[in-house]
């Protein structure tokens, strides 16, 4: 009996825990149904964002990177920072690329190779050769320009160091050559060295119809007047490099531009060539590389009279004209124009032209001037062209206008020498054979020579 009442009781009190034990363990939870509104929200923001990436990823010359990214950037990041990251997002290749193949209207020739487009972009942007094939295989730029490196690492000026002059389109940098140094700009160019190159890649570029230059600078703490860290430049890039830029007008580096002195630059171009002869055969270039001097566009024509005669009488194979001014034109309007360093963007391309035209004058057709100074527009290049630069390089405009100012000026440049009716190479020929220094007759040989060939 009390076996029986004990049973019935423990069955009573399990009873009221089977549903709630069913409910929780052997019953599906009700789900509740999405309405088609949010589906149907949910998709467009997924096809949205994805066109959007393919447009960024896919296409440099989308509006979206000019009058969108770039803004955005200018807003969240001081100039210098923004600067760093647009390097190292195109090292991370996840950069936009530029789809199109160069028009052959733009072909440009420079010591007997044609490139691809006349447009390279300037030392000062990958200064340490992180980003050399983000921006030459995927920006479609065809001369890319690392530096300024310096044989010691150094970190160059105190920040803050760059500045944006918005109103004007502008910048003022003060950096000072930042450089990890040779040793390691060295090794990353090596690292980047096919294992196998194609016939093709014939360039230190590896890339058709391309060029690779490197900007040579010099430690703050060397001797002013000295040419050894140019030297120990040609020698650790040379076998690296299709292109050697000696750089003598940087103003943010004491006692530098004084280099442009006719008679200490005579020496340096001296020691500079000389070590260009003592270099090996190198596997990476069948040449050895070019030898450029970048200029200041702050010297007077006299100035430029007598560096001209100085380049005439030496191994230099091109002129850069120019680096930074340290002039402050009355048009500028920015806040920052008080800002020490050199000014670059849209107020340095008539002072840049001016220098250009009277070096043009001085030099024979044979050494060619690579024009650089406030190039936004295809017009702005072609003006360059008809002043007698056999190419130029842009660095303001691109950090301004993002990765698509490659492909745009390209773009704006066909458009311009479609009303001429010219190709780029034309329009350089004519105007380096109607404004170059022609040959002087300094013997009576050559004026008989001349004599008779015109009879």
């Amino acid at each position: 009996m009390i076996a029986a009442l004990h049973a019935r009781a423990l069955r009573a009190s399990v009873t009221p825990l089977r549903p709630f034990t069913r409910g929780l363990f052997s019953q599906s939870a009700p789900q509740s149904r999405r309405s088609p509104l949010v589906t149907g929200f949910y998709a467009a923001a997924f096809a949205l964002s994805a066109g959007l990436f393919t447009v960024y990823y896919f296409d440099a010359r989308s509006n979206l990177h000019r009058y969108i990214v770039m803004p955005v950037m200018r807003g969240l990041f001081d100039a210098e920072t923004g600067h760093k990251l647009a390097v190292q997002v195109l090292r991370s290749g996840l950069s936009p690329r530029d789809p199109l193949p160069d028009d052959p209207q733009l072909k440009c020739e420079m010591w007997g190779k044609v490139l691809s487009n006349p447009i390279g972009v300037a030392a000062g942007f990958d200064k340490h050769g992180e980003a050399i094939d983000g921006a030459l295989q995927d920006l479609g730029f065809s001369w890319v320009e690392i530096g300024s490196v310096t044989p010691q690492p150094q970190p160059g000026n105190p920040k803050p160091r760059m500045f944006r002059l918005s109103e004007d389109d502008a910048i003022i940098n003060r950096y000072g050559f930042p450089s990890q140094g040779h040793a390691a700009v060295v090794a990353r160019l090596r690292k980047r060295t096919p294992k196998f190159l194609a016939p093709e890649q014939d360039t230190a570029a590896f890339k058709p119809h391309a060029l690779l230059a490197v900007n040579l600078g010099k430690n703050k703490m060397s001797p002013a007047d000295s040419a050894e860290d140019f030297v120990s430049g040609v020698h650790a890039f040379g076998p690296h490099s299709d292109v050697l830029v000696i750089n003598v007008s940087s103003p943010n580096t004491p006692g530098l531009r004084g280099l442009q002195d006719s008679e200490l630059l005579q020496n340096l171009l001296a020691e500079v060539a000389n070590a260009r002869s003592l270099l090996s055969a190198s596997s990476v270039v069948a040449n050895k590389p070019k030898l450029v001097v970048k200029l200041s566009p702050d010297l007077t024509k006299q100035q430029l009279f007598g560096v001209a005669e100085v380049i005439r009488n030496s191994s230099v194979d091109g002129v850069i004209i120019s680096n930074t001014t340290v002039q402050r034109p009355d048009s500028l309007k920015d806040s920052n124009k008080g800002e020490k360093g050199g000014l670059s963007g849209a107020p340095l391309k008539p002072i840049t032209l001016a220098a250009l035209k009277t070096m043009r004058a001085e030099l024979p057709a044979s050494i060619p001037i690579i024009g650089c100074g406030g190039i936004a527009t295809g017009a702005d290049a072609l003006e360059y062209a008809k002043a007698g630069a056999s190419m130029v390089q842009v660095y303001t405009s691109f950090g301004y206008d993002g990765v698509g100012a490659c492909r745009r000026i390209k773009d704006q440049l066909l458009m311009e020498l479609s009303k001429e009716g010219k190709s780029w190479q034309q329009v350089v020929d004519e105007s380096i054979a109607r404004l170059s220094r022609k040959k002087t007759l300094t013997t009576e040989g050559e004026v008989k020579a001349l004599a008779a060939s015109t009879l």
